[in-house]
């Protein structure tokens, strides 16, 4: 009964009078608010695209007068001339929670990739993290350039908090030693050092207080919107934006890793804020600390994207790959940059100042603005694609005057497709124009990231001010590259063989014209007579960080060997040796690859360690073992 009556009055209140009538009013409503928001949106954007169109402008510009040779802005300095440069000392600062599972990866490769010799790292910890601390201890035991320093309070606490208890330990190691650090640098966990950056950083401390060297994500796959998005990002403000600031006198952030800082401009900075080189209360503290620097008067300069045999001079690492991590990650650069940044610092203390703060919070506006534009824009498309297959006239497009707007509507769209390939051509700079071809898709894309991230900033900002409370640090997660990703950041095999006097230059440029097709040049010197299987294995370590030596076949218990199947061991050219607290032992003449590492992680539980054997070693213990 109650069925029936329920259907008769529905059936009253959806006829097609009704149902039309009602729709015609929800579009008319929907209409109306466009319309009204639509002019208002479309200023903004001119306003906001015309500051980006003035940057892309200057750099273009100096770009064209660099070719020929009438730049107006200092041009880099070539990096060999930078190697030549009397080396200052380097204190590496990377603090770390809960990072045991990459830090020994990262200062292994790093050490055996940086060409420059006269620094140390210092690494940071708490007492409540004893998995961190182990790991550090042991590189401690390895590398003599390597030092614990210990936070003496629990964790975590913020970054900037560990780093100026790091400082505390530099200058105690320095009481103890005697020595004296001249330049600090920041790094994180996950950071891949480039070979040549300490010699850029050196070189230019001379002259300048801070120095940031270039960040740049790894590569991925193109699918993987949330990372390649922020190598869309870096691209563009590594390539144009931060060198255009530092040209026009803008004061320089720092990205937080790959920064320079000379020793007297941190002694400056802990005179001026009670002994705090870095603020704990400051989400971003590298930003606050190039802000800072600019108001004490200290110079600072961004060293521009340059390439050294293809590979950009730059800290490469892998940002957040998931949506919810870049968000979180987005989030506390918004909350510390835009809103903790206009807290603590107004609009500066110099006129000239003012442009930049408004380029970095202008963010505040224009990420929910850039998403409204998205939603006008396909609701726009679709109410003009309905009335032109009904052949009438209603929707967004209809609701527009002949007046300013569609000129001004016009002119965005003009000054979107130059941003556009303004930011593909810095993309395709770095990582190809295959890869930036989705430029566009990931726009739209980050619109909406960025837009989730500046209304969580700032409900976050707004909750800790009622509530009177500190703001919570938001760790980003990391993620260590895997050995593909670190090969081309290796020294050459051939430097490290001229440099460490195996070979003379002029012998490795004779064998290099009479090697062979397809055999590899330490192979052609050793049959030349010009170098010894020994030689070529001790200079591969030091380029690999992989350790070497002898192993005799009385020395390996029969199931040990036995702990791979033969086939595997034999086709993969790997042989166990040990097993001992958690490890497999494996020896082997070949560097290993991700694949070979692939396949032992599906035969085995036990992390696999691997020592370089010569040929002949191999051949020696496969033939008694095997």
């Amino acid at each position: 009964m109650v069925t029936r009556l329920g259907l008769r009055v529905f059936s009253r209140l959806t006829t097609t009078t009704e149902v039309d009538y009602r729709l015609e009013h929800w579009l008319s409503v929907l209409d109306n608010a466009a319309g009204s928001c639509l002019p208002l949106l479309a200023v903004w954007i001119l306003v906001s695209s015309l500051d980006d169109l003035f940057v892309s402008v200057v750099y273009v510009l100096h770009w064209l007068l660099r070719r020929s040779r009438r730049a107006f802005f200092p041009c880099a300095a070539p990096l060999k001339q930078m190697a030549e440069a009397p080396a200052r000392r380097i204190a590496v600062f990377v603090p770390l929670w809960r990072e045991q599972g990459v830090i020994e990866g990262m200062i292994e490769h790093n050490i055996s990739a940086i060409k420059y010799k006269n620094y140390d790292f210092f690494v940071g910890a708490y007492p409540n993290d004893p998995g961190t601390q182990a790991a550090i201890r042991k590189l401690e035991s390895r590398f003599a350039n390597v030092h614990l320093s210990l936070c003496p309070h629990d964790g975590p606490t913020s970054k900037a908090d560990c780093l100026n208890w790091i400082y505390q330990r530099m200058l105690l190691y320095e009481e103890q030693t005697g020595e004296r650090f001249d330049v600090v640098v920041t790094h994180d966990a996950e950071d891949l050092i480039h070979p040549d950056a300490f010699h850029v950083i050196n070189y230019y401390a001379a002259d300048y207080a801070m120095i940031q060297v270039p960040v740049l994500p790894l590569p991925t796959p193109w699918l993987e919107l949330t990372h390649a998005l922020y190598c869309d990002d870096f691209s563009e403000a590594h390539t144009k934006d931060l060198v255009v600031r530092g040209w026009l006198g803008g004061f320089v952030p720092s990205s937080g890793v790959g920064t320079g800082y000379t020793r007297e401009a941190l002694e400056q900075l802990a005179v001026e804020d009670f002994n705090r080189v870095f603020e704990p209360a400051c989400l971003t503290e590298d930003y606050e600390n190039g802000l800072r620097l600019r108001e004490l008067g200290l110079r600072q300069m961004f060293y521009p994207i340059t390439l050294s045999a293809g590979v950009p001079v730059a800290t490469r690492e892998y940002f957040p790959r998931r949506f919810r991590a870049a968000v979180r990650q987005r989030t506390r650069w918004i909350t510390g940059i835009a809103l903790q940044g206009w807290q603590r610092h107004g609009w500066g203390k110099r006129l000239g100042q003012v442009y930049w703060l408004w380029r970095d919070r202008k963010g505040l506006i224009g990420n929910p603005a850039s998403a409204a534009a998205n939603v006008l824009f396909l609701y726009g498309s679709a109410t003009w694609l309905i009335s032109r297959m009904n052949d009438t006239s209603w929707g967004l497009a209809a609701s527009l005057d002949a007046g300013w707007v569609v000129p001004l509507l016009s002119a965005n769209v003009g000054l979107l497709v130059l941003h556009l390939i303004s930011r593909a051509a810095c993309v395709g700079r770095v990582y190809g124009w295959a890869f930036a071809l989705g430029v566009p898709l990931r726009t739209l894309y980050g619109n909406w990231v960025n837009t989730l991230s500046t209304f969580r900033a700032f409900y976050l900002f707004a909750r800790a001010m009622l509530l009177r409370q500190p703001l919570v640090w938001l760790k980003t997660e990391h993620y260590y590259p895997s050995r593909a990703s670190l090969l081309p950041h290796k020294r050459p095999l051939e430097e490290i063989l001229v440099g460490s006097g195996y070979v003379a230059k002029e012998t490795l440029a004779a064998c290099t014209a009479t090697k062979p097709p397809g055999m590899r040049l330490c192979e052609h010197l050793v049959r030349c007579g010009h170098l010894t299987e020994e030689e070529w294995y001790e200079a591969l370590s030091i380029q690999q960080n992989i350790p070497w030596g002898r192993v005799e076949p009385h020395m390996i218990p029969r199931h040990v060997a036995r702990a791979l199947p033969a086939h595997v061991a034999r086709k993969w050219l790997v042989l166990p040796y040990r097993i001992a607290g958690g490890s497999l032992y494996l020896a082997s003449p070949e560097v290993p690859g991700d694949e070979v590492l692939g396949l032992l992680r599906r035969l085995t539980r036990l992390e696999c360690r691997f020592q370089l054997v010569t040929p002949t070693n191999f051949r020696l213990l496969a033939e008694a073992l095997l």
